[in-house]
């Protein structure tokens, strides 16, 4: 797909229209999520916010009720640290088909001791990675009910300085925060390449679409009370920062198009233009390190071992038509 391509069908603030569609948005209360969810609506789309908290949540529908008229906003309370309570989110969406599902959610620690969530997993790998694969197998059919289904994981720049540590996946044996963040993205990131492989293979109309916001800051993030606000003094120091980066509205641009362009093809990476940080969305090459097979082979097999969800290869991903 060529840039000028790229530049003369797609217009950021006036995406296409999607009514009858539904997307769920992971996330979708806050940061890159909440935008997200926002720039959806006003689609005409049914989404759907995934978060643990519904007073969250409910805030954030609010707020997207206030700038779109008519919006299709629910909240389906949804906990990525849980996996045994992912099965059931199918039936708690209460819905015939998923036109995607919006891998956004997750967990980013700064500073130690070493989390983990209550199955046992490192907090940010069982949140970030785990979770989502696991969902994604749920959804599965909901995804092959739509006419052209796609998942679209999160991924961060934080991930193209790392390198996935097979051996100690969790960060067992040597817990660095920042580093084990980065290695949770870039096992997402993995994931969704290796998730297309193979929808391919089975001849699915299911799309693996992998997006990511570039430098995206909360302090050059437009208000959006009462889910998100940044003082003036705030958002006025911030203001020499844009020109290398900027505000999560524009971070979820090239998820929205992930979401919704029918030009985009599986397997494909989007970013912001400007070095990757800033700017509208484009396709982007995919860093080798991301998309290497037998890493992801490796990765696919012991994410099912940790979360049991199995059974991929069976009529749940084909769905082909």
């Amino acid at each position: 797909m060529s840039s000028t391509t790229q530049g003369r069908t797609w217009d950021v603030r006036r995406p296409p229209a999607a009514e009858g569609r539904n997307f769920l948005v992971t996330g979708g209360n806050a940061g890159i999520g909440y935008f997200t969810a926002e720039q959806l609506a006003g689609t005409g789309a049914v989404v759907v916010i995934g978060s643990r908290d519904r007073a969250k949540g409910e805030a954030a529908m609010a707020s997207i009720r206030s700038r779109v008229p008519r919006a299709r906003v629910r909240h389906l309370r949804l906990d990525l640290a849980d996996l045994s309570s992912l099965k059931t989110v199918v039936d708690r969406l209460d819905l015939g088909h998923l036109d995607a599902v919006v891998h956004n959610a997750g967990v980013a620690l700064d500073d130690p001791p070493r989390q983990e969530t209550g199955d046992g997993h490192e907090l940010m790998f069982g949140t970030n990675h785990l979770g989502h694969f696991a969902l994604t197998r749920w959804l599965a059919p909901l995804l092959s009910a739509a006419p052209a289904g796609r998942v679209v994981t999160v991924g961060s720049f934080a991930a193209r300085s790392e390198r996935l540590d097979l051996g100690d996946l969790q960060s067992v044996q040597d817990y660095r925060p920042k580093r084990a963040y980065g290695r949770s993205k870039l096992a997402q990131m993995s994931f969704g390449f290796e998730l297309d492989r193979r929808l391919r293979a089975a001849g699915s109309t299911v799309l693996s679409v992998v997006a990511h916001p570039g430098g995206a800051l909360d302090s050059l993030t437009p208000p959006r009370p009462p889910a998100h606000g940044a003082t003036p003094g705030r958002r006025l120091r911030a203001l020499p920062c844009a020109l290398l980066v900027q505000g999560k509205d524009a971070g979820a641009w090239p998820i929205v198009r992930a979401v919704l362009d029918p030009e985009v093809a599986g397997g494909q990476l989007w970013g912001p233009r400007v070095f990757g940080l800033r700017g509208l969305p484009r396709c982007e090459p995919v860093p080798p390190h991301m998309a290497d097979p037998a890493v992801a082979a490796r990765l696919w097999a012991a994410s099912e071992e940790l979360t049991g969800a199995t059974g991929w290869s069976g009529p749940p991903l084909g769905g082909g038509r």
